[in-house]
């Protein structure tokens, strides 16, 4: 026993908590507030005991993922990111989280609330999502204050309307689609999303003076070969595109992380083999060679805070992930940790757009070290000599959802990638909707 509720900054800063746990359910909403803020100072994130009735309701979450070998399934030891530093790029600023009902975009609501923001602003489509994540973070959702933001990323004058009234000096940027089947299917879709989106939001928060924007990509944005991987992509060179432009008028930071799969998120891999493992399998892999790299929901999001916090502009910052791992050994050690060792797994085969290996960094990319050990960054890279033409055609294309001018649009942009409709044969009418590899 270390002390009461009221010392419970001191102590953590003593003893380098890096998590504190309120495992008091009838806890007055304006004490866990308070204690949220408490932690928030020595730099530890918060995790609620739900109630009750909560408890039952709820389906699986990324945090059930603790009672599993984490580093068993990773093929390495789980890495803590997020340092005590992240608090001076949080703490006392007015900070929006789009995308914030997703998986990855509530963890980050989730951590930066522990470091005290003036104000947290969580931006998504989905009404139920935020009003849910709400509830957790303050106890009450009331949906009386600002919030909650209520909004289409693809709507320039609504995104505007928003960063001229709550004025956010730090921007993480997660809404985007992500099932990479589906967008070969739908690429005017992803275009809109994840290229016009981003777009939209970094021109919003040049215009509002922003201090730190981060953009959240993926690992498939390195030499790309699906319609995910490339919108990402470009995604990445609009970001380097006007971070090159802040950094010359001094105004604010804009960088990019990508990711590799994330284990526990809404949709993932692991979420998809508990239920087929669930039904009575048989469990579905796309090729007995495919590899990923895989991290957890609390290691994407500590490298999303420490790159807010070392960015100068233009980097594409990427975590030390050790090596890829097969998919078929995730799915076996996946299996033998619920006592179901003998697991029927079937081969689906390669899907329009998927990668046998996956890469971190493209091979045009140079490996840079940065203040963090387990952390690299690379330029963007060279985009287009004509990115703002070749985005305006790409635009128009998605806007007439006309697929295959969006495609050639694509390649266009990017000459490297070679994307191409999926066909309706096998391969594509395996059982999807599954998630990358699976």
């Amino acid at each position: 026993m270390l002390g009461g509720l009221a010392e419970l900054t001191e102590v953590a800063v003593r003893h380098g908590v890096q998590v504190v746990a309120l495992a008091i359910p009838g806890l007055p909403s304006a004490e866990v507030r308070r204690l949220a803020r408490a932690a928030g100072a020595a730099g530890a994130a918060v995790r609620y005991l739900p109630s009750f009735l909560v408890a039952l309701q709820r389906e699986v979450v990324g945090s059930d993922m603790r009672t599993l070998d984490v580093n068993r399934l990773l093929g390495r030891r789980e890495l803590h990111v997020a340092g005590h530093d992240v608090r001076s790029v949080i703490a006392g600023r007015r900070v929006l989280v789009t995308g914030a009902g997703g998986s990855i975009g509530s963890e980050l609501c989730r951590q930066v609330h522990a470091f005290d923001p003036a104000e947290l602003f969580m931006l998504d489509h989905d009404e139920s999502n935020l009003h849910r994540l709400q509830l957790e973070l303050w106890g009450e959702a009331l949906l009386t204050d600002d919030s909650l933001v209520i909004a289409d990323i693809r709507d320039r004058a609504r995104i505007r309307q928003i960063f001229r009234d709550l004025r956010p000096e730090v921007v993480f940027h997660a809404a985007a689609h992500k099932h990479l089947p589906l967008l070969e299917r739908h690429p005017c879709e992803a275009v809109k999303s994840n290229v016009l989106g981003t777009d939209i939001l970094v021109e919003a928060s040049l215009d509002a003076g922003v201090e730190r924007f981060v953009l959240i990509s993926t690992d498939k944005a390195a030499d790309p070969t699906s319609v995910l991987g490339a919108t990402k992509r470009l995604a990445e060179l609009i970001v380097r595109a006007n971070a090159r432009d802040a950094r010359n008028l001094g105004t604010g930071v804009f960088s990019a992380v990508r990711f590799g799969n994330v284990l526990g998120s809404r949709g993932s891999l692991l979420s998809v083999l508990a239920e087929q493992l669930r039904s009575g399998g048989p469990v579905t892999v796309t090729h007995p060679e495919v590899t990923r790299f895989f991290m957890t929901i609390e290691e994407a999001v500590g490298l999303v805070l420490e790159a807010g916090r070392m960015a100068r502009g233009g980097e594409v910052f990427v975590l030390d992930m050790g090596e890829p791992v097969r998919i078929v050994d995730l799915v076996r050690n996946f299996a033998a940790q619920v006592n179901a060792p003998e697991v029927p797994i079937r081969f689906t085969g390669l899907r329009a757009g998927e990668k046998l290996n996956e890469a971190l960094f493209s091979v045009h990319e140079e490996r840079l070290p940065t203040a963090h050990p387990k952390v690299f960054a690379t330029e963007s890279g060279q985009g287009p000599e004509d990115l703002a033409g070749g985005l305006t055609a790409l635009y128009a294309a998605a806007a007439g959802n006309d697929d295959e001018a969006a495609r050639r649009a694509l390649r266009v942009l990017l000459p490297g990638y070679g994307g191409t409709a999926p066909s309706l044969g096998a391969e594509v009418a395996a059982p999807a909707p599954y998630p990358d590899g699976f």
